[in-house]
C-alpha cells in the first residue's frame, strides 16, 4: 500500500552574503603608493638602462655624422709650429706632423669627436666647448674644460662625460687598459693619445685640471688628456680622473685615417 503523502523537500540554507570590502583611506594610500613605487621602479630602469641605450646610440649617430661631414669638407691644411712631414695615404706608422693650434671652442660649441677602440669600433661621441650638463653633457654627449689645453698642445687637455646617465659616454672609463688609445678627431685631423693611468680623487679634487695634473709647482712640458667622470656609476662621492699621453697628430688633409682608430686596443 503506497502512501499519498509526497516527502518534504528540505529546503536549503541561503549563503550568507560576503562581507563588503570596507575602502578605507588608508587602503587607498596604500595602493597609491604600491603604484608609485613601480612606476619608480619603471623609471630607474629606463633612465639607468634602456634611456641609457637609447641616448648613446643618438649620440655615436652624430658623431658619425659630424665625422661624415668633416672627410666630405676638410678644411684647408692649418699652420702648425714646425715642419711638417708628409705621410702616405694609408700610414702604417703614426705621422710626424706638428698638430695645428686650434682656438678654444665656444659654450656648447662642437668641435671634436672622440674615439675609443677598446669600447668598439662605433664609440664616436660629439665633443664640445664647456662642461655644463644643462648646455653640454646633457644633450651633446663630452666637454672640454674651458681653459685648459686643446689637443695636441703642451698641458693638459681636459674633458668630462656621464658614466651613469645621458648616454653614459664614460660609463666603462675605469676598464681602460695601459696603452689603450683615445683618438680625439676634429676637422683638421686626428690627435692619438695613449691611456696611462687612473686615479680617483674628491669631488673637489680641481688639481687635476692643472698644466701638469697634481703639480702645482712644476711647469708642464708634456702633452696630457685628462678625463674626468662620476663614481661610482650611480653615485657622487668621487671623481675618477683617467690620464694619458700625446702618441702623434694625423693631419685628415695629407693621409687617411690613423691606425690606432682600427687597433687601438692595446
Amino acid at each position: 500500500m503506497q502512501s499519498d503523502t509526497q516527502p518534504q523537500t528540505r529546503r536549503g540554507r541561503r549563503p550568507a552574503p560576503a562581507p563588503r570590502r570596507r575602502i578605507s583611506i588608508v587602503g587607498i594610500i596604500g595602493d597609491l603608493l604600491v603604484t608609485a613605487g613601480v612606476l619608480v621602479l619603471l623609471f630607474v630602469v629606463w633612465q639607468l638602462w634602456i634611456g641609457d641605450a637609447i641616448i648613446g646610440a643618438q649620440f655615436k649617430d652624430e658623431g658619425k655624422s659630424l665625422s661624415e661631414s668633416w672627410a666630405a669638407d676638410p678644411l684647408p691644411p692649418a699652420p702648425t709650429s714646425g715642419t711638417e712631414t708628409a705621410a702616405p695615404a694609408q700610414p702604417t706608422a703614426p705621422p710626424t706632423a706638428d698638430p695645428p693650434a686650434l682656438p678654444q671652442p665656444g659654450d656648447a660649441e662642437r668641435f671634436g669627436v672622440v674615439h675609443i677602440p677598446r669600447f668598439g669600433a662605433d664609440y664616436q661621441f660629439p665633443l664640445a666647448g664647456g662642461v655644463s650638463s644643462a648646455r653640454t653633457l646633457d644633450p651633446i654627449g663630452l666637454g672640454h674644460y674651458p681653459d685648459t689645453a686643446m689637443p695636441g698642445q703642451v698641458g693638459n687637455f681636459a674633458i668630462a662625460g656621464h658614466r651613469g646617465s645621458h648616454g653614459a659616454p664614460f660609463a666603462d672609463l675605469p676598464s681602460l687598459h695601459v696603452g689603450d688609445a683615445v683618438v680625439v678627431e676634429t676637422q683638421d685631423g686626428w690627435y692619438t693619445y695613449r691611456y696611462r693611468n687612473l686615479e680617483y680623487v674628491r669631488p673637489d679634487g680641481v688639481n687635476v685640471l692643472l698644466p701638469l695634473p697634481q703639480q702645482p709647482e712644476i711647469e708642464a712640458t708634456d702633452r696630457i688628456i685628462t678625463m674626468t667622470t662620476c663614481s661610482p656609476r650611480y653615485g657622487f662621492s668621487e671623481r675618477a680622473i683617467a690620464y694619458g699621453v700625446f702618441e702623434s697628430y694625423t693631419p685628415r688633409t695629407e693621409a687617411g685615417p690613423p691606425m690606432s682608430l682600427t687597433s687601438g686596443a692595446a
